[in-house]
Order: C-alpha cells, then sequence, then structure tokens
C-alpha cells in the first residue's frame, strides 16, 4: 500500500489519483497540528465571552438567531449530524468515499475550522483502517456544503450509520469497536464543521475527471486507428498546421497522432491517392480533441484549486481571535467546471460515434458495407453503430448545463445553489456511455484494419489491434456483439491499457 505524508492545502494530483484508484496510507506533517490546537483555543474563547456566534450557540440556516444555551452545546453538535442525514439514492462508490474523506481531513488540518484535533484524528484513522461510511449519493445541492451526504459521513465517525470495511456493509459501531477506534463525542462547532464544505462535490467531480482522461486517451488512439482502417490522411496532423493556430492542446493531440501513425505500411499505400480531404471526424481531431483536452485540462486545475481549500463556514482566524460567516461552502466553482467536463465527454464520444459511421459507409471508407463479408446475409456492424448513435444522443442530454440551475433552500435563506454535487455526479454514467462507444469504434477500426491487409497499421497501432485480436476474433460472421463491447470497455478503454500510449504529457504538459 502506497504511503503518503500530506501537507494540508498541497495535495497534490498524484496523491488524490491514488486515493481514488485504490487505499493508501496517509499522515499529516507534524507542522499543522499547532494551527489546529489554536484554531480551537480561539473558539473556546469566542464562547467564554458570551457573544452570540454563529455555529457555535446558535441554531442554524434561517434559525441562526435562536441562541442555544452553554449546556445544549454538545447536543446541538449531534442534532445538527443526524437531522442532516436524509440522504437517499445509491451509494457512493469506495474510490469517492476515499477522496471525500481525505479531502475533509485535509481541509479541516489547516486549521480555520476550530475542531480539536481528535476529529481529524478519527478521519485519519478511519481512512487508513479502510472504514468507508456509507454516504447516500443524493440529497445535496452544492450549497451550504454538501450538507446530507457529508452528515452521512460524520455519522459514522460518531459510531452510528453502517459503513464498508474491506467492502463488507455493517453497522459503524461493530467496525469501530473491531478496529479499536473510539466513536468521536463531538464539541462545539465540530459537527458543522464535518458537514459544512464541498467534499462530496469535489470528489464525485474528480472522479469524473480521472475516469474522462482514460475515456479521451482511448479516443484519441481509436480516432488514429480509424483513419488508417478509413485510409484516412495524416496530413492533416502536421505540426505546422496546428503552431499557427496558436493553442497548446490542439498541438499536443496533432503530436498524439503523429506518433500513433508512425510507420503505418497503410498510410504509404496511397500517397498519391486522388482523395483531396477527409471527412471532419477523421480531419479535425486535433482541433475538437484539443479543445477537450483544453477543458480537462482547466478543470484539473480548478478541482486541485477546491481539493486544497478551507470551505466551511464559519471560519475561525485566530490570530485575530475573529470567526468569520461567508461562502466558501458554495460550490459553483465545481459545478461550472463539471459541465465544462460533461461538454468535453459529450464531444469525445460524438466524434467517436462518427467516426463509426464513417467506416461502415463503403462510400466514405472504401471498405465493405457495414465491415462485413456476404452483407445482407450479414448486418456487421450496422446495430453497433446505433447503439453507438443512442450512447451519444443520451450523452448529449446529460450534458445539458446543470450549474446554470438553482432552486432556493432552507426557507430561501440559502437562496441560490450550484447544484455541483449533481453536475459532478451525472459524469460518471456519461463516462461509462463514451467508454462503450470508443469501445464499438476500436472493434470496427481493427475490423477495417484487418480488411487492409496484407498492409499493415503503424507498431503502435498494431499493438492495439494485437491486445484486442488475443481475446476478441475477426467478425468472419455475425455473431452477438453484448460480450466484445463490454471486455473493450472494461479492459481497454477504461483501465489505461491502450491510453497509455498516447504519452503522459498530455496531463503533464511542460
Amino acid at each position: 500500500m502506497q504511503k503518503f505524508c500530506i501537507q494540508p492545502g498541497s495535495l497534490s494530483l498524484e496523491i488524490l489519483a491514488a486515493a481514488f484508484e485504490g487505499p493508501i496510507e496517509i499522515q499529516l506533517e507534524s507542522q499543522c497540528w499547532e494551527n489546529v490546537k489554536r484554531s480551537h483555543q480561539a473558539v473556546l474563547d469566542l464562547l467564554a465571552s458570551g457573544d452570540s456566534i454563529y455555529g457555535l450557540n446558535t441554531g442554524f440556516g434561517l434559525l441562526a438567531h435562536q441562541q442555544i444555551p452553554a449546556a445544549d452545546l454538545a447536543q446541538l453538535q449531534l442534532n445538527l449530524v443526524r437531522s442532516h442525514c436524509a440522504g437517499v439514492g445509491d451509494l457512493l462508490e469506495d474510490s469517492v468515499v476515499r477522496l471525500v474523506m481525505l479531502l475533509k481531513l485535509a481541509s479541516l488540518a489547516r486549521g480555520y475550522s476550530g475542531v480539536r484535533p481528535a476529529v481529524i484524528e478519527s478521519l485519519v484513522a478511519c481512512f487508513n483502517a479502510g472504514v468507508l461510511p456509507c454516504i447516500p449519493s443524493q440529497g445535496s445541492v452544492g450549497a451550504s456544503g454538501d450538507l446530507a451526504p457529508l452528515a452521512h459521513m460524520s455519522l459514522a465517525l460518531i459510531g452510528e450509520g453502517s459503513v464498508r470495511l474491506q467492502g463488507v456493509a455493517m453497522p459503524a459501531k461493530e467496525a469501530l469497536d473491531r478496529l479499536r477506534i473510539p466513536p468521536l463525542v463531538l464539541g462545539p462547532k465540530e459537527g458543522l464543521a464535518l458537514i459544512n464544505g464541498t467534499q462530496v462535490s469535489t470528489s464525485l467531480a474528480f472522479a469524473g475527471f480521472f475516469d474522462c482522461q482514460k475515456v479521451f486517451s482511448a479516443a484519441v488512439v481509436a480516432g488514429a486507428m480509424s483513419v488508417d482502417a478509413a485510409k484516412g490522411s495524416d496530413t492533416p496532423f502536421d505540426e505546422r498546421i496546428h503552431e499557427i493556430r496558436n493553442h497548446r492542446a490542439q498541438q499536443d493531440c496533432a503530436r498524439a497522432y503523429r506518433e500513433l501513425l508512425r510507420d503505418s505500411q497503410i498510410r504509404q499505400s496511397h500517397r498519391d491517392c486522388s482523395r483531396v480531404q477527409d471527412p471532419y471526424s477523421l480531419r479535425c481531431q486535433p482541433q475538437v480533441m484539443g479543445a477537450c483536452l483544453d477543458s480537462i485540462r482547466h478543470a484539473g486545475r480548478v478541482l486541485v484549486d477546491e481539493a486544497n481549500a478551507v470551505s466551511d463556514n464559519p471560519l475561525v482566524f485566530f490570530e485575530e481571535g475573529a470567526i468569520l460567516s461567508g461562502g466558501n461552502f458554495h460550490a459553483q466553482p465545481v459545478a461550472m467546471v463539471a459541465d465544462m467536463l460533461a461538454n468535453a465527454i459529450a464531444e469525445i464520444g460524438s466524434l467517436s460515434e462518427r467516426r463509426i459511421a464513417l467506416l461502415i459507409d463503403r462510400h466514405l471508407s472504401e471498405l465493405p458495407s457495414f465491415l462485413t463479408n456476404d452483407g445482407g446475409l450479414n448486418s456487421g456492424f450496422m446495430i453497433p453503430q446505433v447503439t453507438a448513435a443512442a450512447l451519444t444522443s443520451e450523452n448529449k442530454h446529460l450534458a445539458s448545463s446543470v450549474s446554470v440551475d438553482s432552486l432556493p433552500t432552507s426557507a430561501n435563506q440559502e437562496d441560490h445553489v450550484s447544484m455541483a454535487t449533481y453536475a459532478a455526479r451525472r459524469l460518471g454514467p456519461m463516462n461509462e456511455n463514451a467508454a462503450k462507444i470508443i469501445a464499438i469504434e476500436l472493434l470496427a477500426a481493427c475490423q477495417g484494419i484487418e480488411f487492409r491487409l496484407p498492409l499493415k497499421t503503424s507498431p503502435k497501432l498494431t499493438s492495439v489491434y494485437q491486445q484486442l485480436r488475443e481475446v476478441v476474433p475477426f467478425y468472419e460472421q455475425d455473431r452477438p456483439f453484448h460480450d466484445d463491447i463490454s471486455w473493450v470497455s472494461q479492459n481497454m478503454v477504461c483501465d489505461r491499457r491502450i491510453g497509455s500510449l498516447v504519452g503522459q504529457e498530455l496531463w503533464c504538459p511542460t
């Protein structure tokens, strides 16, 4: 298991990706604890003053005018967590829950939330032991924080609710007892600090971001393979064309296509053919995919900023002895980049579907109709293209902007919300749809390349062809496509097996 030392405020994409991919072990750098202690002491000092301070000795939301007696402050925090456990729907995946816990503990450890070190230590202990709270995926509007889902996370810390431990669901108290982790007893402001924040929205957006990287990389490979299968030209990828457009991501994509197609026998065989230009789905790949790559890169930068943010409320500035109420819990930045990712995913799938349609059209590809011998007796790739069209259309609807939506909550006290949680959550099914579209394209492109034998595609694309053919044979006659699409989607698109061919520099440009 990988181990990381976390400096709050400096979480890297490497650490976040590792936590998403599987269990990791973390510890916090020792210097963070002093700020945490001073922040908590500031909370105690402010309480001792007797003033009404939101989140410490008042009600919440529209009930903020209600002052709570000192004897009831512990019950106030407990009631807050319990009452906000109103989430519904499917549970968040373990990969997302790990990110939620990591982001929450890193935020609290920056020392602006006023919690005791024990709160953070409890989160770290559960995270390292693999105690993952069962968190329903629905119930947050992405403003005033991800209140409901974070309340379900917090409920597990106090020994209530349910968790998954090594994939097995059980009562939280049972898991904590088994691991000898004492249930947390909440102090002033601690329940509010735990449930207030953008950690669920951000974690879901990271899940969409990481999966989108895999889908994007595989789509570049599939697109290059389709160029060769259709006897397309590599001239549109010439670096001179892209240098004068000025867009860095477009230039990087064009370079990837050039490298993938380098030394293709198929390309060499038609250097002097009469075709002047290819359809846009082949020719304009660097322009379209470059624009998608720009959006993905921008989303990554914004999400890393948010991962390192303090987004609960109110915030404690211990050096001035001040506690300030603001709106860092509003997840509009996350919602807007989730919309950007949704647009990118939809475009990646849409362009792939158009290449599938091109390959099965003998007038455009100069391949057998529907990529099959004995057309009429065999339907070939006719219906896989229909499936790709269905998934593409579904993604277009899912890509509709969510960040412009808002529905007031809490008796109009919270009168503008971000809807970031749904904006990010819908990225999961969109990536799954896109992965299946690309899987269909890979199957079709390999079929087309086989029709070009004895001419061979490039060495890099030959390696992809061989990987696929080890499991999926040539479609000599009709057979069910379902299992083949599923296997290619899961084992070639979604596991980086072929996406690694485009190079890590796409995601870490110099």
